[in-house]
């Protein structure tokens, strides 16, 4: 079951992240984890749309893992992400959690996209 308090946090820290960085020219580098998977994007808020993409429900990344979960899928997820985002020649992004603590998982794969070469 879904306890509503850390639902609510979690939206709360969400949206306070995202005002902070509203102003910023930069792309947005989210993530989204589930229990079972990882998700990143790069995100362009001015035109509203994701210029590139990474998931463990990948092929490339679920022949190598057994599972989606865990901080070794997390790195791949990280490093696949920074490789399409310098074909598309994008260097600076900003992180957003996604309220997420900065804790396990979640810095595995910002850890592992900036040893790949973005910054943030």
């Amino acid at each position: 079951m879904l306890d509503t308090k850390k639902l609510r946090d979690r939206r709360r820290n969400r949206q306070r992240i995202r005002i902070k960085k509203a102003g910023t020219d930069r792309l947005r580098l989210t993530v989204f984890r589930s229990g079972k998977n990882i998700y990143a994007q790069i995100i362009n808020d001015k035109i509203g749309g994701t210029v590139t993409s990474a998931s463990s429900l990948e092929s490339s990344i679920r022949k190598s893992h057994k599972t989606g979960a865990g901080k070794n899928v997390a790195e791949a997820v990280g490093k696949l992400v920074a490789q399409r985002a310098a074909e598309k020649g994008v260097k600076k992004v900003y992180f957003d959690r996604g309220g997420y603590l900065f804790h396990g998982r979640v810095k595995a794969l910002a850890n592992a996209a900036r040893e790949a070469g973005l910054e943030f």
